[in-house]
């Protein structure tokens, strides 16, 4: 029958594996306990002709189920690289986690058992899954960029270039944003010392003059429905509104000055030439170039620059917007090209002028009316010409100072515009941008989250905007997938996902159009983005066993789903990244994936031979971090005890309580999930996983409870992925803790 499951294991001796275990008793446990048709050995398997046998057995049709015990997953995937539309294959990690961490010269018999362990494992897991079906559809492949400053025309040239249709959206009137503004540029050319003319206009005339790029001034999003390669985008120019498709997005709506208006105490808005750096570079430009008092006009001779006016600062911006040194730089250039008999002082905590911009700071440096120092604005007053007398705390000279100065330059913040104005980026709710609110529920009045709508106006489940990590910038894992949000799909790219100058908004542009190139391409092969590419599964719902109880919904860090009016989840298999956060969240089990469920990780279990005597131990593991970490331990040669066995997870977000309870039951004495940190700096590539399945482990009381077991068998630790030498320290004291606590009751039942 073509359905039938024809299961073939190949058994690798190579690499030390035939020496540290007996292979024939591996052999027997799948033909005796498993039947299986097919079963193995070879000497090298990853050599042709060791692939080539599997090969066989697949064109024969003796076998369409692989499991390959031998090296890690996560190396030589380019060999044991069969079909997978038509083949399911499962790898089991006999060398890096078995015979390379045991202990030398001893308990062979604890390696041969966790081998056997590996292998039953590996074969339940074949039995359960299934290949995938992947969801294919003609998607749109047209680029949506939102935003038309610099990162803006950027991301739409190079979208265009690679062959792209692009739609950019602009609610100004004029394309160029602020970069349009300036009045000169840093240095982008060696020796990067001197400031340079502005090159805006030739990104501008381009992109008006691209055949593949449709632009919209003037205009807002009205509303984004859809995912991937699907998205509907109506957009709005004065009440008229249109609506057209979109593959991806690119978002680049950029930043805008920190409000000036609440930094009284520096004088502004109290004295008349107390101007912030983006007015003193307006009032530049306008002027060509002439350096004048605001008040009056007249020439300015004297022009005092305060660094982190506002910035640094927990009541105000508490980050650096990493440009700001550089554009004081800038400034007191021009006054000193305005005047060469004119002085600029520099008032800083600590100048900040990363890489190659160190040669501009030293071009300043070696300017004699260039004056820096380091210190605090303790006083300013107005005198009755306008002019202004700053009061220094001098931090170089240890002593205070005084300066007249004929206008005061406050070096203010970038905050992203994700961010109402209304709003203060240090008291921003949480997660999602908004309000909170009372609502009257069926548990009585309750506190809410109002998401507030500003850009992009999705139409989510989760919210019409992004989530933030803090002050306001889109949230994902911005160390492994820079450019990505947590809305599958949507790139951000320059200030809008944190401060950067020009230079690095360009390069910023450049891959997050990858990305949204990326994406499209994936989604009409029907695969998953960042960090499954090569997975082309998605949640399958039971929708008959559904209640309704929001949890997928409301879980998902990716907000892929939405929902109906009764709760029922609507899901869009395009913002999926397939880390089955939603099949550990549903407390039915009715969410699954073909090769990926809460029966299969389960029969995994009850397939462990758990021993009469002494401490055995479960771990899940996350398969981006505590996996790899693993195998360092191994290709390290370090010796890890043999009395655990460990099931990697997609994300630990996707943890089931069901497993605890079957584990427990099946009388293993204690389970340790091994996840990515998490917290503001978290790791994990799922954004909230293993903070959610922290959460769900407090709710395991109750199973504990009713299983009369001690809290304590079950516990998370936060491990990165280059502490994989603390592993074998982390197993030797969790198996010391449960030897502590005693055995399981269950145990032997």
């Amino acid at each position: 029958m073509a359905d039938e499951k024809k299961i073939g294991v190949y058994l690798c001796t190579d690499c030390g594996i035939g020496e540290a275990l007996n292979v024939d008793e591996l052999e027997a446990v799948a033909k005796k306990e498993f039947k299986v048709p097919v079963c193995k050995q070879h000497p090298n398997l990853c050599s042709n002709e060791g692939v080539q046998i599997i090969k066989d057995d697949l064109n024969n049709g003796e076998v369409n189920k692989i499991v390959i015990a031998a090296c890690s997953q996560r190396v030589n995937n380019e060999v044991f690289n069969f079909d997978p539309l038509t083949y399911v294959t499962e790898r089991v990690n006999l060398r890096e986690q078995v015979v390379w961490t045991a202990p030398k010269g001893e308990d062979k018999e604890g390696t041969q058992l966790m081998a056997a362990d590996y292998l039953r494992m590996g074969i339940t897991r074949v039995q359960k899954s299934e290949v995938p079906i992947p969801k294919l559809a003609d998607v749109n492949r047209t680029v949506l960029v939102v935003g038309g400053g610099v990162t803006g025309l950027t991301a739409a040239l190079e979208s265009s270039q690679a062959g792209y249709k692009v739609v950019l959206v602009e609610k100004a009137q004029e394309l160029g944003g602020w970069a349009k503004k300036m009045y000169r540029v840093f240095p982008t050319k060696p020796p990067f010392a001197e400031i340079e003319q502005p090159t805006i206009g030739v990104k501008i005339d381009a992109v008006k003059k691209d055949g593949n790029i449709t632009v919209h001034t003037g205009t807002t999003i009205a509303s984004i429905d859809g995912g991937p390669g699907e998205y509907k985008v109506t957009i709005d120019r004065n009440g008229l509104q249109e609506t057209f498709d979109a593959g991806s997005i690119v978002l680049a709506a950029g930043w805008k000055p920190y409000n000036a208006s609440k930094l009284g105490h520096l004088g502004y808005g109290k004295h008349r030439n107390v101007v912030t750096n983006l007015e003193f570079e307006q009032n530049v430009a306008k002027t060509g170039g002439k350096v004048t008092r605001p008040s009056d006009g007249k020439p300015a001779k004297n022009v005092v620059f305060l660094q982190c006016a506002g910035q640094r600062d927990k009541d105000h911006v508490p980050y650096c917007s990493t440009v700001c040194c550089n554009v004081s730089l800038k400034q007191a250039k021009y006054v000193r090209e305005s005047d060469p008999d004119a002085g600029a002082f520099i008032v800083y905590k600590d100048m900040r002028t990363v890489g190659l911009y160190e040669n501009f700071y030293k071009s300043a440096q070696d300017d004699e009316g260039i004056f820096l120092t380091k210190g605090e604005i303790l006083g300013l007053k107005e005198e009755s010409d306008g002019s202004l007398v700053v009061e220094i705390d001098n931090q170089l000279l240890g002593r205070k100072m005084k300066i007249k100065a004929d206008i005061l330059v406050l070096a203010t913040g970038m905050v992203s515009s994700m961010v109402p104005d209304e709003m203060s980026v240090n008291n921003l709710t949480p997660e999602y941008i908004g309000k909170m609110v009372q609502r009257e529920t069926s548990d009585g009045v309750l506190e809410a989250l109002e998401p507030e709508s500003l850009i992009l106006n999705l139409k989510y489940r989760q919210g019409p905007e992004m989530p933030h990590l803090k002050w306001g910038f889109p949230d994902s894992h911005f160390i492994c997938f820079p450019y990505e949000t947590r809305r599958t799909g949507i790139y951000s790219a320059g200030a809008v996902r944190h401060p950067m100058d020009a230079v690095q908004a360009t390069a910023d542009a450049t891959g997050a159009a990858l990305k949204a190139i990326q994406c499209m391409e994936l989604t009409a092969q029907g695969r998953a983005v960042h960090p499954r590419t090569w997975d082309r599964t998605y949640p399958e719902i039971r929708f008959e066993s559904c209640t309704q109880c929001r949890r997928c919904t409301v879980e998902c860090p990716f907000g892929a789903y939405n929902e109906k009016s009764d709760g029922t989840p609507l899901d869009f298999p395009s913002r999926c990244r397939r880390c089955g956060v939603c099949m550990g969240a549903c407390p039915q089990r009715v969410i699954s994936f073909r090769d990926y469920s809460v029966d299969m990780i389960s029969a995994m279990i009850k397939s462990i031979e758990v021993p009469d005597e002494g401490t055995f131990v479960l771990g899940f593991v996350c398969e981006n971090d505590a996996y790899p970490a693993f195998d360092m331990v191994g290709l390290n040669r370090i010796a890890m005890n043999t009395n655990f066995r460990f099931i990697p997870l997609r994300c630990l977000g996707g943890l089931n309580l069901v497993w605890i309870a079957d584990a427990l039951s099946r009388g293993i004495d204690g389970i340790l999930l091994l996840g990515c940190k998490y917290g503001d700096d978290y790791q994990c590539h799922y954004v909230k996983g293993s903070q959610m399945a922290n959460e769900r482990l407090g709710k395991v009381q109750e199973t504990l409870d009713r299983l009369m077991l001690e809290s304590e068998r079950v516990e998370q630790v936060q491990l990165a992925i280059n502490e994989w030498d603390k592993l074998p320290g982390i197993l030797a004291e969790f198996s010391k803790k449960i030897e502590d606590i005693g055995d399981n009751p269950y145990k032997g039942f």
